[in-house]
């Protein structure tokens, strides 16, 4: 085995909307590179069983915990599940998030408690959790927090979202900082335009997308795609690993379009 094929093979997992797009780009990634303990989590049992046997397939002990990330009590028991099946849990990535659109002024009481208890409170508690099991067995651990380029502003629709991924940037940070005495990591990534099958349902559902959309997207773009899972995954399954080394706190812009940066005139 190659050192890459070997980075993970002490990590045992857990994949918050791990049936999926970039989850399932991680859980993938995690196996290649030597994890055999994996459980995906996510609210489609059927997606969900389909992830699990590519897995197995491959030679991991997966199994698919369902999961209502905006109900605390999911959240507790996913970790749970996870220990209880495995013995211990040593990383979390938080992928699972809702994207209700919405502007200030259009974005009613209720979305923004959906969005707030799925991407904010969810990770909140599957963090409590995780970090809480490992300080009890003083084993060192590590959480990559899948955030979104929005984090930063976000376009007038997604009010809600981009608040809540703010909020989850801030929070990563105040975890990193509180256990990284205790060797427990905290990192994020954040995203630009993603091609996942998410993305698809989104733009038709929202955006009246037609066939042929990402195409046209894609060229307008300037590297001509969007991002995509797979490439992205190595790097959450680096910042899994013991590889990153002291790395914790860190908020990664994976993005073809630059802060800062304007069209010359």
């Amino acid at each position: 085995m190659s050192e890459l094929t070997r980075r993970n093979e002490g990590t045992i997992a857990v994949i918050t909307g791990g049936a999926q797009g970039i989850g399932f780009a991680i859980a993938e990634q995690l196996v290649e590179e030597g994890c055999r303990r994996i459980a995906l989590a996510g609210r489609n049992e059927e997606k969900g069983a389909a992830a699990v046997a590519q897995l197995r397939a491959r030679g991991a002990d997966a199994i698919f915990v369902r999961t209502d990330q905006s109900v605390v009590a999911d959240c507790l028991r996913l970790i749970d599940a996870a220990v209880e099946h495995f013995g211990a849990v040593n990383g979390l990535v938080n992928a699972a998030a809702t994207s209700a659109r919405g502007t200030l002024l259009e974005v009613t009481p209720e979305i923004w408690e959906e969005t707030f208890n799925t991407n904010v409170r969810g990770p909140f508690f599957l963090m409590q959790r995780l970090v809480q099991h490992l300080l009890d067995t003083k084993k060192p651990g590590s959480i990559v927090n899948i955030l979104s380029q929005t984090a930063h502003c976000g376009q007038p629709y997604l009010t809600a979202y981009s608040a809540s991924k703010g909020s989850l940037a801030t929070l990563t940070k105040n975890v990193a900082n509180a256990y990284r005495t205790h060797w427990v990591r905290c990192n994020a990534i954040l995203p630009g335009w993603t091609d996942t099958p998410g993305e698809d349902a989104t733009q038709r559902k929202f955006h009246g997308a037609t066939d042929g959309w990402l195409q046209r997207a894609e060229s307008r773009q300037p590297m001509k795609q969007l991002a995509k899972p797979a490439q992205m995954a190595g790097l959450a399954t680096y910042l899994l690993s013991p590889e990153s080394g002291v790395m914790t706190g860190a908020l990664i812009d994976y993005d073809q379009h630059v802060l800062g940066a304007y069209l010359e005139q």
